[in-house]
């Protein structure tokens, strides 16, 4: 079979089907994981995975700054903790000593 054709019977909506353009109105097609796996049927229950941006890695054009070089606090289990934040590549422990002049007046 040629590519063509490949395509079209690996996909959920086949192209040569009318009802895909009113179905497929986002331009895109779903195709098995693995390649040796049959299409899914009508009545197949299929899981989808999306793709969407992650806040990990800079992209200016969704002006999303990454993460790559920012403080985390490595107690916190919230977004400013080193596991979310660090997006699992891992992380530098650092321990700082800050001295500052407390202003106290002792009696």
């Amino acid at each position: 079979p040629n590519k063509i054709n490949q395509i079209s019977s690996n996909s959920i909506h086949n192209k040569r089907d009318n009802r895909s353009r009113k179905h497929n109105k986002y331009g895109f097609q779903l195709k098995p994981y693995n390649p040796e796996h049959k299409p899914p049927g009508s009545k197949d229950l299929v899981f989808l995975e999306l793709l969407a941006p992650g806040f990990c890695e800079k992209n200016p054009r969704l002006g999303i700054q990454g993460t790559h070089g920012r403080q985390c606090n490595e107690t916190s289990y919230g977004v400013d903790g080193c596991d979310l934040m660090c997006c699992g590549r891992g992380y530098t422990p650092q321990e700082i000593t800050v001295v500052e002049r407390c202003h106290c007046t002792f009696h």
